[in-house]
């Protein structure tokens, strides 16, 4: 009788993800057998295991490990990009405790969701197959569905959670169908072989399932960053979540889409560049276009933050279209200051804001600036990296996106690009204004900063303006981690 061999599996390109899933499920039984438990200690334990998890990813720095027969690999890339999630996760759990104590719905299963959609964007920015890629997708869309309607009580959440699941899964169905019609014309699901089969291909461009697949891919990836024309869910889903998951929903998710479309279209799919690439050049300046002149009209803070997020994504979209080395760079870059500054902006949305949120239009942040004048400086700050002011990383990420397409000769994209960030200054800058200069119509008595809040505001002020000062190490880190893409 033959014996059975089993092949020996190399785990360290998924060790992370094993630790951060194995916390997760351990702070579930917790939840199960001491449901009056402390959720705030919960909380804790999930922060402590997203910075172990964060020294056991930063020690992969370097590394270019294969593993699963080719199916997920350690590399700069990944993480770069895992760094950007963990930091994401953690800013997101420290700014939700009081949020949700006070709101009524800081249930225990909160932080575990937090973690496993914390996983499933990870397994997005290592995978190098495309059922990896979905199968990370699926377990960070599901959580996120969860996240969004976690407020049962709030029809508001209860709507957000509905319609994100709906039409999440309908653009999922997109995706899907392109990795099948991709597999159909290549015979292969790796990331790698795909590039190696179209490469052989006499007219790639005239294999119409191999398009149709790139054109159904490129859909679904458009609705995971939220650009324009596949936006549509976004203000009603970040007005109605939870604030926490908001700022969560904005920076993590959408750094995991670009993760794992960047790796897809310049490895597998670069000979259809010029093909993509015209995609992307419309697609960028419709979302930033889209994204800013809504934002213009919001008094809603949650909804102009989620239109200014749709224009955020078409500045990625800019370098992504360049697809060279510097637009590349420039997204990582964009990513982790976006993740900065969004999340600092929730931080300070939340503190101002009563239960219930009643106080959620930018005119209730009228002499704000009187009553906390170190809080309205962290805002003030955010508002301006967002906008692209100098010296903030906003401006430093836009100018290398910028740049990038410059390189490419869309000069016009450029252009285009910083007439709408000029635009964008709009907006920004009338949060600052009743800020500072219209007469207060609340004292902010219940504006109460607690350590982990501060702990936040001070990581996100530090990420905010130290890139933007001094951009070299993070520009040098970005460009390290794109050599093998």
């Amino acid at each position: 009788m033959d014996m059975i061999s089993i092949p020996a599996i190399n785990m360290t390109p998924i060790l992370p993800e094993i630790f951060l899933s194995s916390l997760a499920m351990v702070l579930l039984l917790i939840t199960v057998f001491s449901p009056g438990g402390s959720k705030s200690l919960l909380g804790n334990i999930s922060f402590i295991g997203i910075a172990a998890t964060a020294v056991l990813v930063g020690s992969g720095w370097g590394a270019n490990i294969s593993s699963f027969n080719g199916s997920v690999i350690l590399d700069n890339f990944a993480t770069f990009f895992k760094m950007v999630f963990l930091l994401s996760a953690g800013l997101s759990i420290l700014i939700s405790d009081k949020y949700m104590n006070r709101e009524g719905c800081n249930h225990g299963e909160l932080y575990p969701i937090i973690l496993f959609t914390t996983v499933g964007m990870m397994l997005m920015a290592s995978g190098t197959d495309l059922m990896v890629i979905f199968l990370g997708l699926e377990v960070m869309s599901v959580s996120l569905y969860v996240l969004a309607g976690f407020n049962r009580n709030n029809l508001k959440s209860n709507e957000a959670g509905l319609k994100y699941f709906l039409l999440g899964a309908f653009s999922t169905g997109f995706l899907l169908y392109g990795m099948a019609l991709i597999y159909g014309a290549t015979g292969t699901t790796r990331i790698a072989k795909i590039a190696t089969i179209i490469g052989q291909m006499t007219l790639p461009s005239a294999n119409i399932m191999l398009v149709a697949g790139m054109l159904l891919m490129f859909t679904g990836f458009a609705f995971k960053v939220a650009a324009a024309p596949f936006h549509m869910w976004t203000p009603d889903v970040y007005e109605g979540a939870p604030t926490p998951m908001t700022a969560f929903m904005s920076t993590g998710p959408k750094a995991a889409a670009f993760a794992a479309s960047l790796r897809i279209f310049l490895i597998a799919l670069p000979t259809l560049q010029a093909e993509w690439g015209q995609l992307l050049w419309v697609l960028a300046v419709l979302t930033m276009t889209v994204g800013n002149i809504t934002a213009l009209r919001q008094d809603n803070i949650k909804r102009m933050l989620a239109y200014s997020s749709i224009a955020h994504a078409g500045y990625c979209l800019v370098g992504f279209a360049a697809g060279n080395g510097t637009g590349t760079a420039g997204i990582l870059f964009y990513m982790l200051s976006y993740a900065f500054m969004n999340i600092g902006a929730f931080a300070i949305i939340i503190l101002v804001a009563k239960k219930g949120e009643p106080n959620g239009t930018v005119m209730d942040l009228a002499g704000f600036g009187f009553k906390h004048p170190i809080l309205a400086l962290a805002m003030t700050i955010f508002m301006f990296s967002l906008a692209g002011v100098p010296p903030t990383a906003g401006f430093i990420g836009k100018f290398y996106l910028f740049s990038g397409a410059i390189q490419k000769g869309y000069i016009w994209l450029a252009i285009l690009g910083v007439l709408n960030s000029a635009a964008s200054v709009y907006y920004y800058l009338r949060v600052i204004v009743y800020m500072y200069m219209k007469e207060p119509n609340e004292e902010f008595e219940w504006t109460v900063v607690t350590a982990p809040v501060a702990l936040a505001l001070l990581i996100a002020v530090a990420g905010t303006l130290i890139p933007g000062v001094v951009p070299s190490l993070l520009l040098e880190l970005a460009q390290n981690a794109i050599k093998l893409i």
